[in-house]
């Protein structure tokens, strides 16, 4: 009867803990930039708009996997399958076409509308011109990401409204194309009425250099604890999820 999502338990919106970084990730240098931080903000969100309508003319394949994980055993104990091509229309339209979806076999956690959205929206994260003012953004320093030179930067909502997801974490921005390279943090919010909860993980979004020009996602990992307390007469459990997406085969349209 509770929500699924991928992540610990419900934190306040303000709070954020970066994830463990790989090897790739250099030392932070906390030096100020030569550019103001806001001037840098505002130029990256730009970027980031043009890089929203370039996707916007694309197609490619997203392949999404949830799983529950028997911390006994460490084996898959449930899993939610999906791949997913997102093309157009004949008239032009965006749309998603399933491929290839197997039975979910997951039993200890359901996914909900929420997951849903995070997968097709929250985790390939776009911080454009037109959001950017929902968020509080501080900069952080500069990091390399294995030889991508990047300007860090935490991202918080200001207000979160009813119905609408967030990004509560971190970007980094590559400091020659400006656009973002890594996200790493929790869509929000979480819903943690007992019986009715509804959480969500930590993730990491990595991009790449699809047509030499924009950074597009490639891979989003998430693993995390999803701490529910049950309803009246439940004593409540801790399920460990595991979630990966894959987005491939990017093609121009048109």
């Amino acid at each position: 009867t509770a929500g699924c999502a991928l992540a610990g338990a419900a934190q306040n919106k303000d709070s954020f803990t970066p994830m463990a970084l790989d090897s790739g990730f250099g030392p932070m240098d906390l030096t100020p930039p030569s550019a103001a931080p806001e001037q840098i903000v505002k130029e990256f969100a730009a970027k980031e708009s043009e890089f929203q309508q370039a996707l916007n003319h694309y197609t490619y394949r997203r392949t999404a996997k949830v799983q529950t994980v028997d911390d006994d055993t460490n084996k898959v104990d449930g899993e939610y399958y999906e791949v997913d091509d997102v093309i157009f229309d004949p008239s032009g339209a965006r749309m998603e076409k399933v491929v290839f979806a197997p039975e979910n076999t997951l039993t200890r956690v359901m996914m909900t509308p929420s997951d849903l959205q995070d997968i097709q929206r929250g985790y390939p994260f776009v911080l454009t011109a037109e959001v950017i003012g929902q968020y509080d953004v501080k900069y952080v320093g500069r990091q390399k990401v294995d030889e991508i030179e990047c300007y860090v930067f935490d991202v918080s909502p200001k207000i979160i409204e009813k119905k609408k997801r967030y990004l509560l974490g971190r970007i980094w921005v590559d400091k020659a194309d400006l656009q973002i390279v890594v996200t790493n943090g929790r869509m929000v919010p979480d819903d943690t009425r007992k019986g009715s909860e509804d959480l969500h993980p930590p993730f990491m979004t990595w991009r790449a250099q699809v047509d030499g020009h924009f950074w597009f996602p490639v891979y989003t990992k998430g693993e995390g604890e999803l701490h529910f307390a049950g309803g009246s007469g439940y004593l409540g459990e801790d399920v460990h999820i595991r979630d990966t997406i894959k987005y491939s085969d990017y093609k121009r349209f048109g």
